[in-house]
């Protein structure tokens, strides 16, 4: 038993329990690219982090793994291959935009509204055009942001949820030397309707934690200026993508705006239960390189070049092991 008068000897102790870890291991950095791992809207989950280091006067880029169809934007919309720089007048004939859309937004808020797109490629071209955004910012730390929990999977889980994208992301970055590495999870519990066990995801969390490369947890209030402004950009967001609004955003939102339950805002979850609840508010945040020491299968995907051969070298490996079945949460 460890005595009140005992000094500390462990450096995790290094932080009082009012220095929030993430924000502790980010105060040094003068250039931080915070990124979305899974694509879609998932840099969306990212804004309350990267807002409130902008706020803090971080020199602040934006990323994401896009969904859109990069292949139609013009020559000079390209920093690198697989990797294009998107403003709000950026031209693509196509309604879903995540990135342009969050763009938008930022320039309405007199925010810098660059979002940086990333093509949905394998390990190797992801991480080429990582480390270019990298050295042209001069990036001394990157946050990659999972709307959900598929980036907390190790592999041997009953249910993966869709972890494709996001362990290429964390894969690529892996490979890469920047001061920091950190990885941020909001909105437990959404992935629960693709399968994903969320007493496993606690026994992962839990693992981390013994690894040392948990950094704790804390919530988006919507009494927050950072909280207020992510409601906003959700809500702006489902109203420029009518017919494909993001049900993890959406459903974080909710959570932040104190919904409860079985509570609906897009025909998409139409027939499907949903549980609202506030632990979908909370950031989950991580050291990467802990993350991906942890994730059984990442030197099956680290010379894919693309999507679908990450793909196939997950379903190898899940036929060749025995999985965990699912956790029940006690209720």
């Amino acid at each position: 038993m460890i005595s009140m008068t005992t000094p500390p000897t462990n450096p995790l102790f290094a932080n009082p329990l009012f220095a929030n870890p993430l924000f502790a291991r980010l105060d040094s950095a003068e250039r931080i690219l915070v990124a979305g791992a899974g694509g879609g809207f998932d840099i969306y989950a990212g804004l309350p982090v990267a807002l409130s280091l902008l706020h803090q006067g971080k020199d602040v880029r934006l990323a994401n793994l896009s969904f859109s169809a990069l292949e139609g934007l013009p020559v000079d919309a390209w920093l690198a291959p697989d990797v294009a720089v998107i403003t709000p007048e950026t031209s693509l004939h196509q309604t879903y935009f995540p990135e342009r859309t969050l763009a938008q937004w930022l320039e309405l808020h007199h925010y810098p509204s660059t979002v940086h797109a990333f093509a949905r490629v394998g390990v190797q071209p992801l991480r080429a055009a990582y480390r270019a955004l990298i050295e042209r910012y001069d990036i001394d730390a990157v946050v990659l942001v999972d709307g959900g929990t598929d980036i907390l999977m190790r592999g041997d889980e009953s249910g993966l949820g869709t972890p494709e994208e996001d362990l290429t992301s964390v894969a690529a970055l892996a490979g890469i030397d920047v001061p920091e590495r950190l990885v941020v999870s909001i909105g437990f519990g959404i992935d629960a309707h693709h399968g994903v066990s969320h007493g496993l995801v606690l026994e992962n969390i839990a693992a981390l934690e013994r690894d040392g490369a948990f950094l704790g947890a804390f919530s988006v209030p919507r009494t927050t200026r950072e909280g207020a402004l992510f409601v906003e950009a959700v809500a702006h967001a489902q109203k420029h993508t009518p017919d494909h609004p993001s049900i993890v955003n959406g459903s974080i939102a909710a959570a932040v705006r104190g919904a409860f339950g079985d509570v609906h805002f897009t025909s998409r979850t139409r027939g499907s239960e949903l549980f609202i609840n506030p632990l979908m508010s909370l950031c989950f945040a991580f050291e990467l390189e802990g993350l991906a020491r942890n994730c059984a299968y990442l030197d099956r995907i680290e010379h894919t070049h693309l999507m679908r051969q990450v793909s196939s070298a997950i379903e190898l490996f899940r036929e060749e092991i025995s999985r965990r079945p699912p956790r029940r949460i006690p209720h």
